[in-house]
């Protein structure tokens, strides 16, 4: 299929999208009691009807075939490589390694979708899939982020940068017929880690890597925010808890599913303290097990920590990820800060978008996540101007020539543009703190004029929500989510700024710096940065009828902070009652524009359940063993914004134009 067959069958998916919008009301006026349909229901159907239509097209343009590559320890990797039925020139190898299965399995099965994209599917590579160790139809032992060996001394020495090194140099010389000998790797999620481990093997046929939202190290992200047990995530750890104990093509794990019901925050109060995990999951889930022999940022943790040996990579590496992504948000930023910091001579850039998790490889049209609407075709830009360049220069055009991306590709969200930059965090930025105020004001670059404290009382056994949905786990919808329940709450305190008479634009990472102390000793602060709409402000069109965007509180990011970590994460100690402590609470990266008419808003709070486990209140040296109900206090939480020692959010505010 030649490109302007492509951008022909898009031009046809985008229509298809637009009658199925216009045919959104008509559908609902004859639903009669039926669900109502809605935007999205509309773009499933598209891309079901999509899918179809891809699936028939490789089967006429790709064959398939399956290996069981031998590694330097003897053991053997399930693989399956599907190339091009052209064999008139030569391809790159296109790979993605995943702990998540190779499906389908037989050369005469095929998937519905090849690669990153169908923009590259269709431009051709040869698609290599490989069950890591350990996994499904692939030999070995399988551990969670594998630890990275930097000096092997024998052929036992393994991990998946040797396991990777060993499957390219197969690859190469078993595809030679095929291939152009260049590879690149791609994964989101945990292949994302996959992809980070892999560049770390430094095969010279490997010229290019994207590691997208990638796990990098699960006590900071994913299963644990800084330390904080994310609860939401025990009903998901089985699938990589349980070792599985032959070869298989099926999920062994599923019979250790606990299906927890549709109410999470109803199950896990019922459930109650953290230990109690244990009634869900046995002794043989190791994963668990790791969970509650290391509750620090013990050695056990910084082995697995892949950032630790981003050194000495030579090849592009081009790291993706969603500014709203609620599983892997750390992993991405600090994937590209480390290979920067790291790897001067590596080409080295960044791609962050209004995505969830995931989101710039499957959306097409409008993009919306939530109740917020950003834009039309942002993933389509994404995937044609950036992804598609940087695979297509490294690895069809050996690199040659100057390529037309720039450092940091981002998407303002707030003013909704994409915007480029030759440095991450843009260099025409300057640091500004917004100061906690008395009576829940926030004054921008004005300090407090006199001393004082806002208060308010956390109750363990009544935690504030993390989101206002009936949801068993984490909602993919959350970090855009409004945030007008919480500030109702009398355990929520709400800053706000005065309403704007200009755009603000804040960016790059941020950290809250407050004064606080607690009548316990030990607290969680949980910190949300918001976008306060102003009344008046429409509703976007797929709005359902009972939101109203009119004082929109958009939660634009938030992050935990544990108290017992303040000073080391490896060696915690408890909070002193009623002494006023500074603790700094780091967020994740952000650029958003806060419009001329809205305000800027910073809510604390002490619970955001169930997606945080919930904090005693009492210092336990471990919560994942023998915590008692008894243990679990209620505790008076103060914030100080005083004249000298006060309470702030330091970030950058963008000066650029």
């Amino acid at each position: 299929m030649n490109k302007k067959t492509i951008y022909q069958f898009l031009i046809f998916v985008l229509f298809v999208f637009t009658i199925n919008v216009q045919n959104i009301q008509a559908r609902n006026s004859n639903s009669g009691k039926n669900k109502v349909y809605t935007y999205q229901d509309s773009l499933k159907d598209a891309t079901i009807a999509q899918l179809k239509a891809d699936s028939v097209w490789i089967t006429q343009n790709y064959f398939k075939k399956e290996f069981r590559i031998p590694m330097r320890d003897g053991k053997k990797l399930f693989t399956a490589v599907y190339i091009p039925k052209d064999t008139s020139i030569k391809y790159p190898i296109l790979m993605s390694r995943t702990p998540y299965t190779c499906r389908p399995y037989g050369e005469n099965n095929f998937p519905k979708r090849l690669g990153p994209s169908r923009i590259l599917m269709h431009d051709k590579y040869i698609f290599v899939y490989q069950d890591v160790r350990g996994r499904y139809m692939s030999e070995g032992y399988y551990e969670n982020m594998t630890p990275h060996i930097d000096n092997k001394t024998s052929k036992n020495d393994i991990d998946e940068a040797s396991d990777t090194y060993d499957t390219i140099d197969w690859l190469i010389k078993e595809l030679a017929k095929y291939t152009n000998g260049n590879v690149g790797m791609y994964g989101i999620s945990y292949p994302g880690f996959y992809t980070t481990a892999s560049a770390l093997c430094r095969h010279p046929a490997l010229k290019a890597s994207s590691p997208q939202a990638p796990m990098s190290d699960v006590w900071f992200d994913d299963f644990h925010h800084q330390g904080a047990y994310v609860l939401t995530s025990t009903g998901f750890n089985y699938v990589f808890g349980y070792p599985k104990d032959s070869l298989t093509q099926t999920d062994w794990f599923a019979k250790y599913n606990p299906n927890i019901p549709a109410d999470g925050y109803n199950y896990y109060l019922n459930l109650g303290v953290t230990s109690n995990v244990d009634k869900i999951y046995d002794n043989k889930n190791v994963l668990w097990q790791d969970f509650k022999n290391h509750p620090n940022y013990d050695e056990y943790w910084q082995k697995h920590r892949i950032l630790n040996h981003t050194d000495s990579v030579k090849h592009a590496v081009m790291t993706v990820g969603g500014w709203f992504d609620a599983e892997d948000l750390y992993g991405s930023f600090q994937t590209y800060y480390n290979f920067e910091q790291k790897s001067p001579d590596a080409y080295n850039i960044c791609v962050f978008g209004p995505w969830r998790h995931g989101g710039w490889a499957r959306n097409l049209g409008k993009l919306t996540l939530g109740n917020i609407y950003f834009g039309d075709s942002i993933s389509d830009y994404y995937l044609e101007h950036i992804e598609k360049v940087f695979f297509e220069h490294f690895l069809k055009n050996d690199g040659k020539g100057k390529l037309p991306l720039p450092e940091a590709s981002v998407f303002v969200t707030g003013s909704n543009q994409w915007r480029t930059f030759d440095k991450w965090p843009p260099k025409e930025s300057e640091t500004v703190k917004l100061y906690l105020l008395e009576s829940g004001k926030i004054g921008i670059n004005t300090k407090p004029s006199k001393d004082g404290y806002t208060s308010y009382i956390s109750d363990p056994a009544k935690p504030v929500p993390s989101y206002e949905n009936i949801s068993a786990g984490m909602t993919a919808e959350y970090m855009t989510d409004d945030q007008r329940f919480a500030t109702r709450r009398p355990d929520v305190l709400t800053f706000k700024t005065g309403i704007l008479t200009e755009d603000i634009t804040l960016v790059g990472p941020s950290i809250m710096k407050l004064i606080c102390s607690t009548t316990g000793t030990d607290a969680d602060w949980f910190v949300k940065i918001i976008d306060e709409y102003p009344q008046d402000f429409k509703n976007f069109f797929h709005n359902p009828s009972y939101i109203q965007m009119g004082g929109y509180m958009q939660m634009v990011r938030s992050e935990v902070f544990r108290s017992r970590w303040r000073e080391s994460f490896a060696n915690p100690k408890p909070m002193k009652p009623g002494n006023p402590t500074e603790v700094n609470v780091p967020l994740q990266d952000i650029m958003h524009c806060f419009k001329k008419g809205h305000r800027i808003v910073i809510q604390i709070q002490s619970t955001a359940f169930p997606m945080i486990e919930i904090n005693p209140q009492t210092y336990i040296e471990n919560l994942y063993k023998n915590t008692k109900p008894s243990d679990y206090i209620i505790a008076t939480q103060k914030i100080y914004h005083a004249k000298e020692k006060t309470s702030y959010l330091e970030i950058l505010r963008y000066t650029g134009k």
